[in-house]
């Protein structure tokens, strides 16, 4: 199972780094633009509400983590 999430980890990072690729490589300066304010929003989202991500994240890898064994 957590080879799974790895692939898909994988395979996110990989879309993500071409669909940068193809934003930079577009003479449309206006796409550049947005891709560089959407990333600075998202970052400044996660690090306001960083400790309840975390916390959200723990919590629910403890729920499957607990309930693993019922299955």
């Amino acid at each position: 199972m957590l080879m799974y999430w790895k692939n898909r980890a994988v395979n996110g990072v990989w879309k993500l780094q071409r669909r940068v690729y193809e934003v930079l490589r577009n003479e449309d300066g206006v796409g550049t633009v947005e891709v560089v304010l959407l990333i600075l929003v998202a970052t400044g989202l996660v690090l306001i509400f960083k400790d309840r991500i975390t916390e959200l994240v723990t919590n629910i890898f403890g729920k499957i983590t607990s309930q693993a064994g019922k299955i």
